[in-house]
Order: C-alpha cells, then structure tokens, then sequence
C-alpha cells in the first residue's frame, strides 16, 4: 500500500446490476490491498457534509462547564460529551489529544436491549437549548445508514454472494456518530503524544468525514505511514474488525493513527456502524475455501464491543 485508492460511488446507484458490480470490483481491491478508500459521489450532499463540520466546531467551542452537562461518563449508552484525553487506543503512549462527542440511535431505558446492559444501547443526552443543532446531528445520523447499508451491498458483491447478505446482520444495527475535535500538537511534543493512538476500528464499516486539515495516518504492509489527507466531497470508508471474522480474514481492518501537527483546530466526524448487537459473525462461505476451517471463534457484536471498550477507556 503507498495510496488510498478513490471508488466513485455513482455505480451503487444504478438500477443496472453490472453498475453496481463494477463498482463492488473497486471495492474488492480496495478491501484486499489497503481496508481503506475514498468514496466519491454519494448521495450526501456539500451542504450536509458542511452543516455537520460546523456543528462539532460550534459545540467544541462552547464553555468546558456547558459540556460537562452532558457528560458520557453519566450515560450508561456512552452517549454525550468524552472530555479531553478520556481515552487512550495505543497502548504505551499519552491519553489521546482529542475531544469527542456521541450520539447513536435513540433507545428507550425500558428497551429490552437497554435493560440488558448491550453496550452502545440506550437514549442519547442533548444540550439544552439548542434543538437546531440536535436536528443536524439527527439528521446526518439518518443520511449515513442509508449510505453504509449501501455500502454493506456493496462490500457484499464483492464478496460474490448476493448485496442483500447482510441485511440480517444489520436490522437494528448499532450506528454511531463521534463529533471529534483535536487540538494542535505542541512543535515540542514528545513521540508519545497522539491525536488518536494507533488501532484497528472495532465494528463493520466507518465513515469519516473529515475537515480541511488532514492528519490521519493509515499503516502500509511495511510499517510505513500512509498520509490519508482530505479529498474534497469525499468520504474515507475503512474495515473495522468485524470484516476479517466474516470474510474468514480475506479482508482485514487497517490500524490508522491521528497526528495533528498542522497549528490549526481539526475536526473530523467518524460513523461506525457495526451490525446488530446479537449478531454472532460466521465466515461467509464463499470465503471459506475447500477444507478450510473458521480462522475466528464465533463472537457476538456486544461481545466484541464491550471487551474492546474495556481495553481502551480510562478510568
């Protein structure tokens, strides 16, 4: 790996099946070589990809008392603000530099789901007073399920089952937004100092929007660093852990790291989505060759998501 490649994503729109394969074909390089890509021309338009930047910036900005009001430490779900290096993803280095907030799809306290403790389940938390802003963030939410659902299709052809195979995977699906704001590294950071430490995402699928300053990194095959700097109207989609557990590790989640070395504020807004919360992963079988046993025992999402929130929070 020495790029990211870039997928126009026009073809998944089309009634023609040969489209959409051919589109999925890019997509099978993409996930063999890299587990990174660009994704150009979706259905989400400038306007919403602005809106949702100026969102994070407007709330990061706000008085630290105003986000402590929302804290995720008070959310059972993980839902609201994560203070300034709340986590840290790479072992061996200082708390990551950055700033976060969550918000996933909203569940009731009485939900059977919530009641029995499935991590990333559970009502959102919202600032008070400022409904426009909710109405953004909620929207947005709603616009990317509908583009990782298509982009699921299309990782599915790729695969060469049908694009509807991991529909049942995905009813109820957990779907997460991450407002993320990282400071500007000091010139006399030490090589322990990280926006994001380095890691693997832990679900299916994310979808990155980032704004104009760059500073995602993604690891090539020889330990390199690949910069992955912003393209303009596109998002960066890469496979999360899930992947190699359903593809038998054919395809296989790239570690990727955030250094903010630029001076300026960066701000960035991941989508993870990552299958139902009962969904225990299978490899499919057309990734299984002849005699080959399961690399992977089988593992629901919660169980996978609750261990890698244990690894990575602090406490």
């Amino acid at each position: 790996m020495k790029t990211i490649p870039t997928i126009d994503f026009s073809g998944m729109y089309s009634d023609s099946l040969a489209d959409r394969k051919a589109v999925a074909a890019e997509v099978r390089r993409a996930c063999l070589d890299t587990g990174f890509f660009y994704l150009t021309n979706t259905d989400i338009s400038d306007s919403e990809r602005h809106a949702i930047l100026k969102a994070a910036a407007f709330f990061f900005a706000l008085p630290e008392a105003e986000k402590l009001k929302v804290n995720k430490e008070n959310s059972k779900a993980g839902r609201g603000y994560e203070r300034m290096r709340g986590q840290r993803l790479e072992a061996g280095t200082k708390p990551d530099l950055k700033e976060g907030f969550v918000m996933g799809t909203h569940l009731p306290d009485d939900d059977y789901r919530v009641v029995a403790g499935w991590p990333q389940h559970g009502p959102n938390v919202w600032p008070e007073g400022m409904d426009d802003w909710r109405f953004i963030l909620e929207h947005y939410h709603a616009r990317m399920i509908e583009l990782a659902r298509r982009v699921m299709a299309a990782i599915a052809l790729s695969l060469e089952v049908d694009e509807s195979y991991f529909d049942s995977a995905l009813v109820d699906s957990i779907a997460t937004i991450r407002l993320l704001h990282y400071p500007p590294q000091s010139p006399t950071a030490g090589p322990d100092e990280r926006g994001a430490g380095a890691h693997s995402d832990w679900g299916a699928i994310t979808i990155l929007l980032q704004d104009g300053v760059g500073g995602l990194q993604v690891r090539g095959g020889d330990d390199t660093w690949i910069e992955a700097p912003p393209l303009d109207g596109a998002f960066i989609v890469n496979l999360g852990d899930l992947i190699p557990r359903w593809t038998n590790g054919l395809y296989r989640s790239t570690i990727h790291r955030v250094i903010n070395r630029s001076g300026r504020q960066r701000y960035s807004v991941p989508f993870f989505f990552d299958g139902r919360g009962d969904y225990v992963s299978e490899p499919i079988p057309s990734c299984l060759k002849e005699g080959e046993a399961p690399k992977f025992a089988p593992l629901s999402v919660n169980e996978h998501l609750a261990e890698m929130f244990r690894s990575t929070e602090l406490h």
